[in-house]
């Protein structure tokens, strides 16, 4: 795998492409000729709704929402779906939710599981049973610049990250059965016409 960190080089960036033409495409246009080399390209993006991430949201297939279990994060939640609606309508029609990931979550704090359960009733399938809890060792495994795996494997935020990787890797498997079964199911003359 490669890694290409962030850094506040990233602030200059925005306000350069400001001005540009097409400049929510730009990432999607970059990332382009790289899609074949990987089976996954993860772009971690900051809460605020910027210029950078909407060119995220334009380049990604799918958006794996993170969420803490707070009255506040509901509030975002709902301003990001209709982002995501709107660039749906405007800019990246395939673009679909992967999943909400429960965040930093604490299950003695009663408002934590009311706010899981909502999400659940609301998200459903689309919620993802990992969740993250919240934990010393996430917290400070950055400030060693280092993943949590890396940092403490056998720590609890590492073994749900690890799970959340498993989760996906299964959805995705799914996916490609379901698509590759629905490809046998397939008449063989429109199955023609698609590799044509």
């Amino acid at each position: 795998f490669d890694l290409l960190p962030g850094n506040g080089d990233l602030t200059a960036a925005e306000i350069e492409l400001m001005d540009e033409s097409g400049r929510e495409q730009r990432l999607k246009r970059a990332l382009e000729p790289l899609r074949e080399r990987y089976d996954f390209i993860l772009i971690d993006c900051p809460p605020a709704l910027s210029l950078l991430t909407l060119n995220a949201l334009t380049a990604a297939d799918s958006v794996l929402v993170p969420m803490q279990c707070e009255y506040y994060a509901l509030e975002g939640l709902s301003a990001l779906l209709q982002t995501i609606e709107a660039l749906k309508s405007k800019l990246n029609p395939a673009l679909e939710i992967e999943g909400v990931l429960r965040t930093m979550f604490d299950v003695r704090n009663n408002l934590a599981n009311e706010v899981s359960a909502n999400l659940g009733a609301h998200f459903g399938e689309k919620m993802f049973r990992t969740i993250i809890p919240r934990n010393v060792r996430l917290a400070e495994a950055p400030s060693h610049g280092q993943s949590i795996v890396g940092y403490d494997r056998g720590s609890r935020g590492a073994i749900a990250y690890l799970g959340l990787a498993g989760e996906i890797l299964r959805h995705q498997r799914e996916r490609q059965q379901s698509g590759a079964a629905s490809d046998r199911n397939r008449p063989r003359d429109s199955a023609k016409e698609m590799s044509a």
